[in-house]
């Protein structure tokens, strides 16, 4: 995949998919995430990372926003993105919170 490509994943079964699931997809890849999450309505300013981000979302939901590169996007249970390093983004949490898998490349 190229470097500079926000790429978003929809889970595409027809069920929610278990934190166990997503860690084991990501550890085929070669990731090691760690979990983070959020509460309701939480807000992260636009910034950037000097790395890229895989990011799966187990729980709840997120919208990331990308002011410079393109529309925004919500997330859901067993969505992914890649995010490139370097590339602003925003993030508002949706209304049941979110939990989170991230790794780093």
């Amino acid at each position: 995949m190229p470097e500079n490509v926000i790429r978003v994943e929809k889970w595409l079964p027809n069920y929610e998919p278990t934190e166990e699931e997503l860690r084991r997809l990501m550890a085929e890849e070669g990731l090691t995430p760690y979990r983070w999450s959020n509460m309701p309505h939480d807000v992260y300013a636009a910034h950037t990372h000097p790395y890229h981000k895989v990011i799966y979302v187990v729980s709840g939901s997120i919208t990331f926003g990308f002011p410079v590169e393109g529309e925004p996007v919500t997330l859901r249970s067993g969505d992914r993105l890649d995010l490139p390093p370097d590339v602003r983004h925003n993030a508002v949490v949706g209304p049941d919170g979110v939990v989170c898998l991230e790794a780093h490349l």
